[in-house]
């Protein structure tokens, strides 16, 4: 007969749940269903099985490291970070030091139970979320998150209804920002270019900034300047390409985010036309390289250090109990070279 302690493993696996959901059943939990509860407990005692008190003290005890889970995002080459989170990730690393915490940082598509994956497992106290693939979908797992009572909070769209505590980029207004500097230079027919479905909400709020600029100038806004893209060169690329090939005319391309509006830029240079004599772009976002394109990018810088730093802050507020309401920060217009001067 073998004399191994049976696990919490053995009776997740006789109890057909996971080994996170034993956790939380033997100590009553009410996140687990009273079935279940009574089930798995019952399990343990056939099992014999003992709860390990100095392991469960060790688990209730503060790690003092924070989890930085990012989106994985295969538009954006081998790194597979969207650049623009590149400078908020370095601000998050500097503000969790400065408060005496580690950070941990992974792709959040490596987990399929981040609670349990994180805090459930004594590896962080809490979770910071960036980028989100599709939002339809990330929704439903921040659902999870709250029955779960976990401590996270997400960089995105402020939402109403939405779950748990999301701070972000005025996006709104700075669509409207970025369309109104265009119309100030005489574009009057000003294409868009990027997703504006349910699964991108922060898109489609710079989408309804761009509406909302173009019908105070009296213009009425055209629905065949809009272009769907993901947030790549390529498809800026291929989405300024339709553009053009629909023979719509245009002047300008407001692109949601830097890297459409790199893209954008190649396609409209191919196509002939010159920027921004032709074709003024804006953009959306403010990476390193939008000042080192030729010419360099007009875009709306979103405040990365600040942002990070308020995620951090922001998160260990939470960790104490506080609570705490989702907010917006503000977004900033950089005019560079691929904008011009009035037409």
């Amino acid at each position: 007969m073998s004399d191994r302690k049976p696990t919490s493993f053995d009776i997740a696996y006789r109890a057909g749940v996971s080994q996170a959901t034993v956790s939380r059943a033997l100590r009553d939990s009410p996140l687990v269903n009273e079935e279940t509860r009574r089930r798995v407990q019952e399990i343990a005692r056939e099992l014999n099985y003992k709860v390990d008190k100095n392991a469960r003290n060790l688990r209730s005890q503060k790690t003092r490291t924070v989890a930085l889970l990012l989106n994985e995002d295969h538009g954006t080459g081998d790194s597979l970070i969207n650049p623009f989170f590149l400078s908020m990730v370095a601000s998050i690393i500097s503000a969790t030091a400065d408060r005496n915490y580690d950070l941990l940082v992974s792709f959040q598509q490596f987990s399929e139970d981040w609670h349990a994956d994180y805090e459930d497992a004594n590896r962080a106290d809490g979770i910071i979320f960036l980028g989100y693939g599709d939002y339809t979908t990330y929704v439903k797992k921040l659902n999870h998150l709250d029955e779960q009572d976990a401590h996270y909070i997400t960089w995105g769209p402020v939402l109403p209804g939405q779950p748990g505590v999301s701070i972000g980029c005025d996006n709104y207004n700075g669509g409207r920002k970025a369309v109104e500097h265009l119309l100030s230079l005489g574009r009057r027919d000003i294409a868009f270019v990027g997703g504006i479905g349910e699964g991108s909400p922060e898109f489609k709020s710079r989408y309804e900034g761009y509406c909302q600029a173009l019908n105070d100038a009296g213009i009425v806004v055209n629905p065949a300047l809009q272009i769907d893209a993901e947030t790549s060169e390529d498809a800026g690329y291929q989405a300024a390409l339709q553009l053009h090939e629909r023979g719509l005319r245009f002047d300008a391309v407001f692109g949601a985010s830097d890297l459409i509006a790199i893209g954008a830029m190649k396609a409209v240079e191919e196509a002939g036309m010159t920027i921004p004599d032709d074709v003024a772009i804006m953009g959306f976002d403010d990476i390193s390289m939008a000042a080192y394109t030729h010419p360099p990018l007009s875009t709306v810088q979103q405040n990365t250090k600040l942002a990070g730093e308020l995620l951090v802050d922001s998160l260990l507020k939470l960790m104490e109990g506080e609570k705490l309401d989702s907010f917006l920060i503000p977004a900033e217009l950089i005019v560079r070279g691929s904008c011009g001067g009035k037409r």
